[in-house]
């Protein structure tokens, strides 16, 4: 194959799904901060020029890569979207941390994107505030459905408890601290409802 074929395979289909595709593991396992631009292009590969006609900076490639994960239903909210489970189940859900046994837990995505990209202004980080609110807004919508007389209040609780534990989960890689969260979310929710025989609603 010459250089041109190569050049012009390089540059076809699947060219941008191999970007995220390098860019995800290349993230997940050495951080953004420390993955460059060049790293990606190999990985992928594709040429320097393909990797910045699809993403002309680093920051439209990691919002991508964030959007991505939200997409493919890898971030902490996907417990959310089990229409088989009531309201008060998928909340708990929030709490259950994923761990294979195969390497050590992992944080949140758009926790750790906020922290590698520290500038409230900068795109990532304005891309993880949105997702943080919508994912609040998502939390204060299911609480809404138990009839609780605060739904906003209560929700905004149940939301930062889950970016706790998520976190700390990471820090000590340990599973075990979901149960201490999810513990505390049921006495959140028994409150709020009034009633310990609520729990299935």
């Amino acid at each position: 194959m010459t250089e041109q074929d190569e050049a012009a395979r390089r540059r076809g289909r699947g060219a941008r799904e191999r970007i995220l595709a390098a860019a995800m593991a290349l993230f997940e396992t050495q951080g953004i901060t420390a993955t460059g631009m060049e790293q990606v292009a190999a990985h992928a590969p594709v040429s320097k020029r393909t990797l910045y006609l699809h993403f002309p900076a680093k920051d439209q490639l990691v919002v991508a890569y964030l959007r991505h994960l939200a997409e493919s239903g890898r971030t902490i909210d996907h417990a959310l979207d089990r229409a088989e489970l009531s309201p008060r189940a998928r909340l708990l859900e929030l709490f259950a941390v994923p761990h294979t046994g195969t390497g050590p837990i992992r944080g949140c995505p758009f926790i750790d994107a906020a922290a590698e990209f520290p500038d409230p202004d900068s795109p990532v980080h304005a891309h993880t505030r949105q997702e943080k609110q919508r994912f609040t807004h998502r939390v204060i919508e299911l609480v809404r459905q138990l009839g609780v007389a605060h739904p906003e209040i209560l929700g905004e609780q149940l939301a930062i408890l889950a970016d706790g534990v998520a976190s700390r989960a990471m820090v000590f890689n340990d599973p075990g601290c979901g149960a201490h969260a999810r513990a505390a979310a049921e006495a959140l929710l028994d409150a709020a409802t009034g009633s310990l025989s609520t729990k299935d609603r």
